[in-house]
């Protein structure tokens, strides 16, 4: 197993072409051996998640962005496959409604944020706002770096009143991902998640490259840092994520309230 800072962007010295989408570092053993690794990950992380729900004091948010097919909603299907719905929530972001285009941009992310006890993925985030809007040239670049600060400012506040923010970005190869969108083409099973208009995002792959590499530069700081994920396996990308999210848990030094003293003589009827 890799050491996770491995992953973890500088932005000092930072290159998304320095990140392989094709390594495989954390999968380890046969198919079966990776299988038992990840349900062991997915219930370590659900006891702590528990706990995390029943103490009630921290706040986790998850953020997965990523290409069209880079493995957002697999992600979430395996790192929780053994946790308890109770205190995980999940937040999808898709084009904004017109209600949301009538407030700031930041609006409804904030509406989604976790409350004390509750961990939150974020299914595409608010990185939106300088990713398309970029590369469709709707906004200009003066007003890019302002989202950039803004994002920054944002974090921070989260950061500042408990909330604990993981951010990974899936690093998929673009000859991947045309694997899996011929997937989706050829399999029933799967073709309800093709979308023809991601044919046309993916005609604009190289600024997206170049948006993704300009905002995770701009945006990895010491309170919200980015993860680079190799996810051309989806094993390796499911293994690597568990780890991150279980060593972030296992740091916050988790615990069950107390039991308050009066509990200690009440007695149950029979």
């Amino acid at each position: 197993m890799a050491n996770l800072d491995k992953y973890r962007v500088n932005p000092k010295k930072f290159s998304l072409k320095d990140y392989d989408p094709k390594d495989k570092t954390e999968r380890t053993g046969n198919k079966d051996q990776n299988f038992v690794d990840l349900t062991k990950l997915a219930t370590e992380i659900n006891a702590l998640q528990d706990i995390l729900h029943a103490e009630g004091k921290h706040k986790v948010l998850l953020v997965l962005q990523g290409m069209d097919a880079s493995g957002k909603d697999g992600t979430v299907r395996h790192v929780f496959k053994e946790s308890d719905p109770l205190g995980i929530r999940l937040a999808s972001f898709k084009a904004p409604s017109s209600e949301e285009l009538a407030h700031d941009y930041l609006w409804r992310v904030h509406q989604q944020v976790p409350k004390a006890g509750e961990l939150v993925i974020f299914n595409r985030s608010h990185y939106e706002d300088v990713l398309i809007v970029k590369v469709h040239n709707w906004i200009d670049e003066a007003e890019c770096k302002r989202r950039y600060a803004q994002i920054n400012d944002f974090e921070r506040m989260l950061t500042e009143t408990g909330t604990t923010i993981i951010k990974c970005f899936l690093h998929i190869s673009k000859e991947e991902q045309k694997k899996r969108m011929q997937e989706r083409l050829d399999d029933p099973t799967k073709t309800w998640k093709f979308n023809p208009g991601d044919l046309k995002e993916r005609a604009l792959w190289p600024q997206y490259m170049q948006a993704y590499e300009q905002a995770i530069q701009a945006t990895s700081t010491d309170h919200a840092p980015w993860h680079i994920i190799p996810a051309d396996s989806k094993t390796n990308r499911n293994l690597l994520i568990s780890r991150l999210l279980l060593t972030t848990l296992k740091s916050m030094k988790l615990t069950y309230p107390p039991v308050p003293a009066e509990y200690k003589a009440i007695e149950i009827e029979p």
